[in-house]
């Protein structure tokens, strides 16, 4: 098979053309830019490409399917030649099911958790040594990419995100992937760029639920109160189970799991989390694994990158980086990390970097989402505003959608950077939320300075 991708030095599209160069599939990429991690490792299965930009020569009659990018634009060359020579044109998420059409599909989705629901649920199935083909949206310990396709692999995992496919399909990810077994970890809107009402962002979600297969199973939240609603309005013929949180103690700042008269320790904790492997366990029942086999699996699991990631740490001080950036995934992460260490100050920061965080009119869904921390702070780069053609956004604006009267606010990477080196760190978490990088810090460096 001959496969050409446009915008190949994606996330996403880069794991994907790696994995389809260890199947044996002959890959060709183009991109205007490639940045790192993408660019060495393209380089070290030797499908980097020679040149960066777009070249329409590179578009022959003999490929078999072109995948698209997002980061392509709808005018772009080597796409118009493929439209002219007839050819295939996939987005990512239609060529994942393309290549596991035959295979049993699980699809996790959910406004949030969905990364760490598929990470676990891969960790579960890799421990037991199962065959499985997999996708997930972040780098997870002792798998060497994001995505997986291969012959053999009975079923495949993917995370399913509510993102457009490709910049000529509108259509959400998830819905391409009918799967068989799909999860629903909780709905709060985002991406106001593409959907720009909750009941627009709702309706995805329903629409989800539809395309499982006539048989199929739905697990979802039951204390989600919109995606319970959502669930009693779909009337597909599918089995619907709820869950809830696992039960559990805490002892000497460590999660256990409380199963019958057992406790499971456990490496990761936050009430989320615990939602989490309610969620994850029974996907993992439905495909065969047993209560047993879970917990032992579970027990080692350490999380996702940047879910929690643990940056630096010594006996009385640990700083944390997690993705989180929307209002829902704000609150659970900052509340997570407050209650696993209450005798601890805990130093919140967030930055401001998505689209939807940056709208005026979407600040306003982050009231109390940090309000468990000791210190709160904010940071939002004007520039990223101008880049990204929104409107102007003040530190008052900001202030007043948290609704916290103490919150600090820096527009400067170096009026934040001093204010941290000015903390009494001792007897103190920090904690980093970004899908950005806070205007270009190194984290890990910087955290291992702080302590």
């Amino acid at each position: 098979m001959k496969v050409h991708f446009i915008a190949i030095g994606g996330s996403a599209m880069h794991n994907l053309a790696i994995s389809l160069c260890k199947k044996g599939y002959q890959v060709t990429g183009s991109d205007d830019e490639i940045f790192e991690p993408s660019r060495t490792r393209l380089e070290n299965y030797g499908i980097l490409p020679k040149s960066f930009g777009w070249n329409p020569d590179k578009i022959t009659p003999d490929l078999d399917a072109i995948i698209l990018g997002m980061h392509a634009r709808i005018d772009n060359p080597e796409l118009k030649k493929a439209k002219d020579l007839n050819l295939k044109i996939y987005s990512y998420p239609e060529y994942l099911y393309e290549q596991t059409k035959s295979k049993k599909r699980i699809v996790i989705g959910g406004s949030h958790g969905k990364t760490t629901i598929t990470s676990m649920i891969m960790h579960v199935l890799k421990y037991h040594k199962k065959q499985f083909d997999y996708m997930v949206g972040a780098q997870i310990e002792g798998f060497e990419t994001m995505v997986s396709l291969t012959e053999d692999a009975p079923i495949s995992v993917f995370e399913g995100d509510e993102y457009l496919s490709s910049p000529i399909d509108p259509r959400p990810k998830f819905h391409l992937y009918k799967p068989h077994i799909a999860l629903i970890s909780g709905i709060a809107w985002d991406h106001i760029n593409v959907f720009p009402t909750f009941e627009n962002y709702k309706e995805q979600f329903k629409l989800f639920i539809e395309k499982i297969e006539e048989g199929g199973s739905l697990f979802y939240y039951k204390n989600d109160t919109v995606l319970n609603e959502l669930v009693k309005n779909t009337h597909n013929k599918i089995n619907r189970t709820a869950y809830s949180t696992h039960s559990y103690t805490k002892r000497n700042n460590q999660t256990l799991l409380i199963n019958i008269d057992k406790e499971i320790p456990l490496e990761i904790f936050g009430e989320h989390n615990l939602q989490n492997i309610s969620g994850a366990k029974l996907v993992c029942n439905q495909i065969g694994i047993t209560d047993n086999e879970f917990y032992t699996a579970i027990s080692e699991f350490k999380g996702a990158s940047k879910r929690l990631e643990v940056l630096a740490k010594n006996e009385s001080s640990i700083i944390f980086r997690d993705f989180a950036h929307s209002p829902s995934k704000l609150k659970a992460t900052v509340n997570a990390v407050k209650e696993q260490f209450p005798e601890r100050n805990l130093l919140a920061i967030m930055e401001l970097h998505t689209f939807s965080s940056l709208n005026a009119d979407f600040l306003k869904e982050y009231a109390g989402s940090m309000d468990k921390a000791n210190t709160s702070i904010v940071y939002f780069n004007p520039e990223v505003i101008k880049h990204k053609k929104l409107e102007p956004i003040t530190i008052e604006q900001v202030r007043a959608s948290f609704q916290n009267k103490s919150l600090i606010v820096f527009t400067r990477q170096k009026d934040l950077v001093d204010y941290i080196n000015a903390s009494e760190l001792s007897r103190k978490n920090i904690l980093f939320m970004s899908s950005g990088n806070f205007s270009g810090m190194d984290l890990i460096s910087y955290a291992k300075s702080l302590l």
